[in-house]
Order: C-alpha cells, then structure tokens, then sequence
C-alpha cells in the first residue's frame, strides 16, 4: 500500500483520536514501512473538537473562568480566530459528562450556565460567528442555564426568577428576554449535533440521554414533563414549535435551547469538520481509509463519525474498514458500505479492562498489524 488514511473518532473515556491513531499507524508501519499514513484526528462535535480544528484554523486558545455542570469555578476556553469574528466552542470543555464522576451526575441538577458564559465572552471579543460542538453533555436543561448566563431569566408563576438546571423546567411560566445580551441580534449560531432526537416524547432528550447522565425513571419523567411544559412555554413566547424538530433534544435539550431563541442551525458535526479539515481534498489517491469509535451500532449510521468518513470514502471508491472495542448490528453497519468492522477486543473482557488506555492502544496496533498483514499477503500473491 502506498497510501492510507486514518480518521478514528476517539475511545470515550478510554483513548483520544489522536491516540487511538497513533496506535493504529504503529500497526501499520510494522508491515508497510514505506506507506504514506495521513492521520486525521476527528470528531463529531463532542470531547476533543478544539483540539482538532484548532490547527485548522490556526485561531488561538482563550481562556476565561466559568462554571462546571454543578455550577462549580472551572477554567474554560474557547478557539479565536485570528480576525476575532469567529469563535469555536466545546461545551463539554466546561459542561460535559465526564467532568462528573458518577456519583455527583444529576441531569436535575446540572447546567449549561458554563457554556453560556464562552458565548458570552467570545461575543465581547467581538465573534459573530460561534460554531459550537455541543456533544458529551452532563445536562437535561433544555439549554437554559446557557441562556441565563447570556441575560435570559425564567419565572415562576409568582414571577420569582428561578435558578438552574433540569429541575426548573416544569416550574418556568415566563421568560424575559429584556435584559439578553444585545449583540445576540447580529449573532448567527452554527450547532454541530449528531443526533437527531425530539425536545421531548418517547426518543426525546429525556428518555434517550438521561439515564447516561445518573437520571433514575422516575427523574426521566419529570425532566420530560418538564421538557414538554417548557416547549409549550417557548412556543407561546416566540411562536416557535420545537417539540419534533429534529436535534431539538442533542445535549439534553441544548439543541431546543438554541433554536427557539438564537440565530441557529442545526448541521451535522462530523459533516461540518470534514467540510472544515478538508478532508475530500486529504484522502485523494488514498489505497485505504481506517475508520472508527469506541462502539459501533445502528446508531453509528445515524450521523456518527465513521458514517460521515465512509461516506466521503465512498465519492472516491476509496475501500473502507472500521475498527471499534465492541459492536452491534452488524448487518446493518455493512450494509451501508464498510468493507469490514473488526472489533479490537482479543476475547471476553471485564469493561474495567477493556477501558484501560495501554490495553486498547495495544489491541489496536495489534489488529491493525493484522489487517495489514492479510493485505500485503493478497498484494503479494497478485504479483
């Protein structure tokens, strides 16, 4: 092989992208020395989007204090651009799940406050254009607290200003909008969601993501009491209807939030960063892409990382293959057009073990080692 690209998404809590890539490149060059490997750190807009746009838009870091899910100080940050009129934003930087062990992961209790707080400095700069990756959430808020730290207040019916998280929802009779920041008007929001769940109802942010986040059932119904009751008072304060519109329930309902009352789109994050890293123009001659995440399944082909790079894979008739630590649903994975999907796990394993970085590592190099192995002797028999 001459040439193969390498675009894996990260292992969740277990391997960044980059990480997972380089172990793969060392599977390669063990067989293939003289191989040309491109590897393209990615991601769908959740952990690690700033680490891998910011080398391709050559903006700086800015860093500010903000406020965790439980409203704790942190330290966030955000990418400028060089012009200061484009900012991106990880909200998992300063809201995501895994900054919550889990123990304190109470999506009643959580906020967006902190990612409110990076829009807010970032439109002081002067940013016009935020793009935000709004994967990896430990919230079901339905974006309000982003909203109060922009300037947004919500009112109970006595017409008390209410505090945060996703236990206010059900109690919000009115909003005032009077003091939201004012350059909010000229702003336009650019939302990396790679979902496509509802506000609300049965596949809503409630019932999909909660429980992931330390929501039991009977915290999943009031959250999604509170989500519908919160849409209702949404539509009659703008005349917006948010309840079905697809990614209204990305990131506990972050997606909604931005929707009903900021200048937003909704794109696909994997869609956007490709489009961002030039990746068509990248993998151009390439003999083989390696794709990948940390687990595959009939939600991998709904907008995920290795759809996206498979799709791009298959305008150039580029073969395709997927690696992951576990997968599901096999049939419809290959149907959609990967090659193959291997999972890296060597046997049964404990999920303890399996989530140990210098166990994965290894099982990558020595799959990838594998893979290639097979392929050079096909290469060879054909000479």
């Amino acid at each position: 092989m001459n040439k193969v690209i390498i675009a894996i998404d990260s292992f969740k809590g277990c391997l960044t992208s980059k990480e997972a890539e380089e172990a793969a490149k060392e599977g390669i060059q063990a067989v293939f020395p003289n191989c040309q490997i491109v590897q393209i750190p990615i991601s769908d807009g959740g952990e690690g989007l700033l680490g891998i746009l910011q080398p391709a838009i050559k903006g700086e870091y800015k860093t500010i204090s903000a406020h965790d899910p439980l409203m704790r100080p942190i330290n966030g940050k955000y990418i400028l651009s060089k012009d200061k009129r484009t900012a991106i934003i990880e909200m998992a930087v300063v809201n995501g799940l895994t900054l919550l062990p889990k123990e304190k992961r109470n999506p009643m209790l959580t906020t967006t406050y902190g990612t409110g707080e990076l829009i807010l400095d970032a439109l002081k700069q002067g940013c016009r254009n935020l793009f935000i990756g709004i994967g990896g959430s430990a919230t079901n808020d339905a974006g309000i607290g982003m909203l109060q730290a922009l300037g947004f207040r919500f009112l109970d019916k006595e017409g008390n200003l209410l505090g945060t998280g996703g236990q206010i929802l059900s109690q919000i009779v009115s909003i005032d909008t009077s003091q939201a920041h004012s350059t909010l008007r000229e702003a336009h929001f650019t939302i990396a969601c790679d979902v496509q769940n509802p506000f609300c109802g049965p596949t809503g942010a409630a019932y999909a993501f909660a429980p992931q986040k330390g929501a039991d059932p009977e915290m999943v119904k009031v959250l999604d009491t509170g989500m519908y009751s919160f849409a209702k008072v949404i539509q009659r304060t703008t005349g917006k209807e948010i309840i079905n519109h697809p990614g209204a329930g990305a990131a506990g309902g972050l997606g909604g939030g931005f929707l009903a009352f900021l200048n937003t789109e909704l794109k696909p994050g994997i869609q956007l960063i490709l489009e961002t890293l030039n990746f068509q123009e990248l993998i151009t001659g390439a003999d083989l892409i390696i794709t990948g995440e940390g687990q595959m399944d009939s939600q991998t082909i709904m907008g995920k990382v290795p759809l996206g790079v498979l799709k791009e894979a298959q305008k150039q008739k580029i073969p395709i293959i997927a690696i992951t630590g576990s997968f599901k649903d096999i049939k419809e994975l290959t149907q959609v057009g990967f090659h193959s999907v291997f999972s890296i796990s060597p046997g049964p394993i404990s999920l303890e073990e399996s989530m140990k970085p210098d166990f994965t590592k290894e099982n990558i190099r020595r799959l990838v080692n594998q893979i290639c192995t097979i392929i050079r002797s096909f290469q060879a028999k054909s000479i």
